[in-house]
């Protein structure tokens, strides 16, 4: 029953982790300013949210469990405080902005249906022509909100685009064709996995942290005055850094790094995930030298431990590099992620964790079962429960030059992925649209005011003259007529050009092509 309510335990984390950033995501448009800043702003507080409901975790619920000895009281806060959550939750339901999904919108069955119509496709040449490759109206894809441009083929590219040949003897059905914004949606996925797999080596020493480093802390000075500090309570320290830090990022940092480059959060997800996987190499240098001096006050003087509070150099620099990391993949996921895509992308973060902690098992494992083999104890580098009679900073110090070559492997995916979509440039007017801001006719300016003008660009929209029969003939469908001024010879005559409404019936909405 405890394994299978764990069991439910990580099923119910995972879907609350993997579904809340997308949710809150959602609430904003990146594409307006305000909210692009507002959207960027989301993920800093919910790190923060998150930071403080662990400091309580891992002080207030670990002090009953471990010092008061009173389990039944940490599982029962923990189940009040989830359901108050839950309830907070469902109240905001009505403000939120769902996307309802579809069966269609399954983000597994859209890039199943890809890879099988692509293998299935595999003998077939694609066209000369991107455009012969299948795709529907944005019209006719009302569930799907945007549609995906075809982008210029590499290897892999060429074997998905094969998907969107349409087939000649037989039916458009999503399991024998896919479209090309379905096929581009895969591509966008595959240029993320570079970065995913980048940041598995920082989770790595994040699980040294939260186990080795603990067992750390029960060899030395845990006292704070009368008091008594839990070993578990250890990764406060960290949390209590990243609770001070974050506002102060917040409020400090992006400001002023956003009148230097002008980006909505101070700087790009990756520069950010950047930044933190080298602090992360720093942190791990830093924790090899703390085991050190530890060790040798213990081999000196085993009843005068060094104090606990040497962990929080090493715990300090890996939660700044967890401040930047976390809310770097997070961000970068969901804006980088298709629209339907944005839960099982910014789950990607999360599943960088697992991956972490285990690969962790695996490193000490391997590395026990090596160095036992070549050194002249015949033990290996971390060996039973007593650190003083291991070389832990030497796993340490390894840690931090696998992190610094996974840093070099990190700049090369980074600079070599191309962002989904630029940021908006704000500072140029946005374009008019003909069709909810029409100039009235008597906006007109005079010809003869507008010598050594240059009109070549605007379009005003004319009323229907009664010289215009011709036009009168026409059917509404082709629009209204359209004024185009441009700069002629004697600087003052106009012509006047049909030009197509934005307006379309249903006999003119585009078919697929193929």
């Amino acid at each position: 029953m405890f394994y299978f309510s764990l069991g439910l335990l990580a099923l119910g984390a995972g879907g609350v982790k993997g579904a809340l950033p997308a949710l809150g995501g959602d609430q904003f448009d990146h594409k307006d300013p305000k909210e692009a800043k507002a959207l960027a702003r989301y993920f800093n507080w919910l790190l923060l949210s998150t930071t403080l409901g662990a400091c309580v975790g891992v002080t207030g619920i670990v002090y009953l469990t471990t010092e008061k000895h009173k389990w039944y009281w940490g599982f029962f806060i923990s189940t009040v405080a989830t359901f108050i959550g839950f309830t907070v939750l469902a109240l905001g339901k009505p403000f939120y902005r769902i996307r309802e999904p579809e069966m269609a919108d399954s983000p597994i069955v859209r890039i199943a249906q890809v890879i099988v119509v692509a293998i299935n496709n595999s003998k077939l040449a694609l066209p000369d022509s991107p455009d012969e490759l299948y795709e529907i109206s944005k019209t006719k894809n009302d569930f799907r909100e945007e549609i995906i441009s075809h982008t210029q083929p590499i290897q892999l590219n060429m074997f998905l685009d094969k998907a969107a040949i349409v087939p000649k003897d037989s039916k458009t059905t999503p399991w024998t064709v896919c479209t090309v914004t379905q096929v581009e949606e895969v591509k966008i996925l595959t240029r993320m996995l570079p970065i995913l797999f980048s940041t598995v080596i920082m989770n790595t020493c994040l699980a040294q942290l939260q186990t080795f480093s603990v067992m750390q802390g029960n060899f030395m000075n845990r006292k704070i005055g009368n008091f008594n500090v839990p070993a578990a309570s250890i990764p406060i320290i960290p949390l209590v850094f990243m609770s001070i830090l974050v506002p102060i990022y917040e409020f400090f940092f992006v400001p002023f790094a956003r009148k230097i480059t002008k980006h909505p959060s101070g700087i790009t997800q990756l520069q950010r995930v950047g930044v933190g996987l080298v602090l992360s190499a720093i942190s791990m240098a830093i924790a090899g030298i703390v085991e050190v001096k530890r060790r040798d006050q213990a081999h000196r003087d085993i009843m005068k431990p060094i104090s606990l509070f040497w962990l929080s150099f090493q715990y300090g620099i890996f939660g700044i590099a967890d401040m930047f990391t976390l809310v770097g993949l997070l961000e970068f996921f969901y804006r980088e992620a298709p629209i339907g895509m944005r839960s099982l992308s910014t789950s990607f973060t999360w599943l960088t964790l697992s991956f972490g902690y285990f690969l962790s098992t695996v490193f000490v494992n391997v590395i026990n079962a090596i160095t036992k083999r070549t050194s002249s104890s015949k033990q290996g580098w971390i060996h039973g429960l007593d650190l003083n009679s291991s070389h832990l900073n030497l796993f340490y110090w390894f840690l931090a030059i696998l992190s610094c070559l996974n840093f070099l492997n990190y700049l090369y995916w980074a600079s070599w992925y191309k962002y989904k979509t630029e940021e908006p440039d704000h500072s140029e007017p946005k374009a008019m649209d003909l069709t909810t801001e029409q100039l009235p006719m008597e906006e007109v300016p005079d010809p003869t005011e507008a010598k050594g003008e240059d009109l070549s660009t605007r379009m005003l929209v004319a009323e229907e003259e009664p010289e215009h029969t011709e036009a009168k003939a026409k059917d509404s469908s082709t629009g209204p007529l359209l004024v185009e001024e441009g700069s002629t010879v004697d600087g003052g005559v106009t012509e006047v050009h049909e030009g197509p409404s934005s307006v379309q019936t249903e006999d003119s909405k585009q078919q697929p092509t193929s």
